[in-house]
């Protein structure tokens, strides 16, 4: 995945056929190590192709991931955490009002 969004970064960028050499040194800048073969097989199968091409096939398949299952779970667990929290922030609330630092902030 790191070496597609590399690939599709120096895309943006402006290079049209971003080469082996110019994933590994943009990767490398941010101190990530290429793996040699997975990035060569990425630039094989991406070969001949344009962006646009490789999105546009891509687009079906992700249109086959159900996400319905997950995105309910994940849902129901961000709704049940903030419920958690609320009481907590209203306990904090309360403690910024009170006087224990005897009428005087910091950037007062």
């Amino acid at each position: 995945m790191k070496h597609l969004a590399a690939y599709l970064l120096l895309v943006a960028g402006g290079k049209t056929n971003p080469s082996n050499e110019d994933i590994k040194k943009l990767l490398a800048s941010v101190g990530i190590e290429t793996d040699a073969a997975r990035l060569d097989a990425l630039l094989k199968s991406l070969e001949g192709k344009t962006i646009a091409e490789v999105i546009a096939e891509g687009t079906p398949k992700l249109a086959s991931i159900s996400a319905g299952p997950v995105a309910a779970a994940g849902g129901a667990a961000a709704g049940g955490a903030a419920a958690e929290e609320a009481p907590a922030e209203e306990k904090a609330e309360e403690k910024e009002e009170s006087d224990d630092d005897m009428g005087f902030g910091l950037f007062d």
